[in-house]
């Protein structure tokens, strides 16, 4: 499912990123006509489609590299000596921005299918001159 607040918010990025759970290759689909999209698969992504999907992937932008994969817990190697700006992951569809030794950790939360309780978010990242700066962008419901 995609939303079209979430689509509006996007419209303007150079680049979507989308740290798994995407539940059906049209929602990815749709976001290829806002911007060129990297995704990864998260643990309710099943089908053949999905299984094209990597589990993690490097994203260079410019000369920032960030870091994405589906669960926190899986992240086995050290994001500031490997040269990443900022580490990326979905699992919890909790929103999160914090800072951890110079290196930046969000997820977006969910944009799709309210979570829990949680609030309809997306993440926005805006890469400028070796920083890496991020917000948490809630969704207004129609």
């Amino acid at each position: 499912m995609i939303r079209r607040e979430a689509l509006d918010a996007l419209r303007d990025s150079d680049l979507i990123i989308h740290c798994g759970d995407v539940g059906d290759p049209a929602v990815l689909d749709a976001l290829r006509t806002l911007a060129p999209v990297r995704a990864i698969r998260g643990n309710n992504d099943k089908g053949m489609w999905a299984r094209r999907l990597p589990t993690n992937d490097v994203v260079e932008v410019g000369s920032h590299a960030i870091y994405v994969l589906h669960n926190l817990a899986d992240l086995d190697l050290a994001p500031a000596a490997a040269g990443f700006i900022a580490v990326v992951s979905g699992h919890s569809h909790k929103p999160v921005i914090e800072e951890r030794d110079k290196i930046l950790f969000v997820n977006p939360g969910s944009a799709g299918p309210r979570r829990f309780t949680l609030p309809v978010t997306l993440g926005m990242l805006a890469l400028r001159s070796g920083r890496c700066k991020a917000r948490i962008v809630e969704l207004a419901l129609s």
